[in-house]
């Protein structure tokens, strides 16, 4: 990062600013009430040409990181997993009903809580009936992400026997100091473990989510992490900083907040990860992710390519996202639907054949307008002002002037640049173009 001296003490002000991801526009905050009716006639004007991708939200895991901030529950029962199970294989059912074409699937991500928590018997009857009732294309991008710690042979062998190619593994911190402190024990080799059985039933494409921010956390650490992800030659690393919500998950109210660096302390952090990537050949992509030249989310950054959806950034390029399981959403041309958080009322709904939508947005013409303009901001950190319609310009030319007069942003040639000072900041460039925030009373969490 290329600020200046003298710019840290603004940097940091910024830094203490609780801004949205801008994983979608409108952000889920602004979600409403969204009735079945709509859903399925969203669902219905899915075209022949249209392309789908598929997320599987597992809400489960076998114990709680205090850190999390996911939607999730801690459950060892194989009644209550394969029941979900089940659930998820109906949902399919529905899905593929309410859609007018059998449209091709690109891509199928598993995310969760944990999805190994689901269990190898129950994920290989899921895969199954997702290939029976959808058309997956030959080369079709499944993707999944590990806990290291309860990664067993049965699963890995169920993802190497469905064509899975990629995971993404929770690592964090590998100090065990700062392991105790967010809860979560897993030594070097747990991990080193974990990517070479995967690697060797075919999960080549390994990615690594570090995280910045926790307690007891320094840059020694965060440096440490970053060596041993690029010790491990992960194809794509992620550095998170820890969004601390405890009003949102009060499980976090078992970190001990004394214990969590102040604003700068997650700046140096942030930066001192970055440089070890950057040291080690990794090519910077948008706010927070790291490739590998020859990876494929470095090659949609060079082409214009890159995409951000509910999972981050990613090289999707479906225009319609389907989300099964309870909480998970879906982006349709007309907007997002979000399932119920509830389980039990998640699995309510499907066995009684109902879609169990439960909130949403239908987007206006101008949340399009400015979708766009957010993400080219996120995923290319340039946009050309001459696609920008001259109302929104007007609305964002009075929030953009300080970060223009910091030198975080710049206009040259026509386009509005985020400068190397301001990649850490690039959601606050963002976050110029929002009309809806500051429109609810919604808590995000830290910018930097």
């Amino acid at each position: 990062m290329d600020a200046l001296p003298d710019h840290r003490p603004r940097l940091e002000a910024y830094a203490r600013q609780n801004l949205p991801r801008y994983t979608s526009y409108p952000t889920a905050p602004h979600f409403t009430a969204l009735d079945e009716a709509t859903y399925r006639a969203w669902l219905r004007s899915v075209g022949p040409s249209d392309t789908l991708s598929l997320y599987l939200h597992i809400p489960f895991c076998k114990s709680l990181c205090w850190y999390c901030g996911c939607h999730t529950a801690v459950t060892r029962s194989v009644a209550r997993t394969s029941r979900y199970g089940a659930g998820l294989e109906r949902e399919a059912g529905l899905l593929a009903a309410a859609l007018p074409v059998r449209a091709p699937v690109e891509a199928l991500h598993l995310g969760g809580g944990t999805p190994s928590a689901l269990g190898a018997p129950a994920l290989d009857r899921v895969m199954e009936a997702l290939r029976a009732r959808f058309d997956v294309t030959p080369d079709a991008e499944f993707s999944v992400e590990i806990d290291p710690r309860t990664l067993e042979p049965a699963f890995v062998d169920v993802l190497a026997r469905h064509g899975f190619r990629r995971a993404s593994l929770g690592v964090q911190d590998m100090s065990e100091h700062v392991q105790k402190l967010i809860g979560r024990i897993q030594p070097a080799a747990m991990v080193r473990d974990a990517v070479e059985r995967l690697r060797g039933a075919g999960v080549t494409s390994i990615n690594f989510d570090l995280m910045y921010g926790m307690p007891g956390q320094g840059t020694v650490e965060v440096a440490d992490s970053a060596r041993f992800a690029v010790e491990m030659g992960a194809d794509r690393v992620a550095v998170f900083g820890y969004a601390h919500v405890p009003w949102m998950k009060p499980h976090q109210k078992a970190i001990r907040e004394d214990l969590l660096p102040d604003a700068l302390a997650r700046m140096e952090q942030a930066e001192t990860a970055e440089r070890v990537l950057l040291a080690a050949g990794y090519l910077p992509v948008g706010l927070d992710h790291f490739a590998k030249p020859g990876d494929g989310m470095a090659q949609a950054l060079a082409d214009g390519r890159l995409r951000r959806n509910f999972q981050g950034y990613t090289t999707d390029r479906a225009p319609v996202l389907l989300g099964l399981g309870a909480s998970s959403i879906g982006a349709l041309p007309q907007g997002y639907a979000q399932n119920t958080t509830d389980e039990r009322a998640w699995l309510s709904a499907v066995e009684d054949g109902r879609l169990p939508v439960a909130r949403g947005l239908a987007l206006t013409e101008d949340d399009r307008q400015r979708r766009g303009i957010i993400e080219a901001v996120m995923c290319d950190l340039s946009l050309d002002l001459r696609g920008v319609p001259g109302e929104v310009w007007r609305s964002a030319e009075p929030r953009l002037a300080p970060l223009l007069r910091d030198g975080l942003a710049a206009v040259e040639d026509g386009r509005l640049v985020v400068t190397g000072a301001g990649r850490r900041f690039v959601r606050h460039v963002a976050a110029c173009f929002d009309a809806h925030l500051g429109a609810s009373a919604a808590r995000h969490s830290k910018a930097v």
